[in-house]
């Protein structure tokens, strides 16, 4: 017997706020029925699991044990670079020649994510 992966889970302070951030990433929509201070937001995908946003007290403390590896339709730089614009921060360039290497951005919370520069096969498990 196996498994589907159905969601895939941010922890955070803010789930309405994040997950605006991530519908900005994704280019997909919040569910109709989330709104600013609700408690849970998701953001189904076009294919995959959905992402789905819940507060919990806590703030992140530690690097993230898990991590969402993203794979750019176009340009992985100028994703890189549109990601920034819209909220992301860059915790480390992994980048090296024209097609080698990924980087590490962090959402508005801290949760580190990576843009690839190759398919998701040839990227590390790790983000370190």
């Amino acid at each position: 017997m196996t498994a589907v992966v159905h969601n895939i889970v941010f922890d955070c302070a803010e789930p309405f706020e994040l997950a605006q951030f991530w519908s900005k990433v994704t280019g997909r929509p919040l569910a109709a029925d989330d709104f600013p201070g609700d408690p849970e937001a998701s953001i189904a995908q076009a294919f995959g699991p959905t992402l789905f946003f819940c507060r919990v007290p806590e703030p992140k403390t530690v690097k993230n044990r898990a991590h969402v590896c993203l794979r750019p339709a176009g340009d992985p730089d100028a994703e890189v670079d549109r990601l920034l614009k819209v909220g992301a921060t860059m915790v480390t360039d992994r980048r090296s020649g024209a097609d080698h290497g990924w980087a590490v951005l962090a959402d508005p919370e801290g949760n580190e994510f990576c843009v690839l520069r190759r398919s998701a096969s040839d990227h590390p498990a790790a983000t370190d």
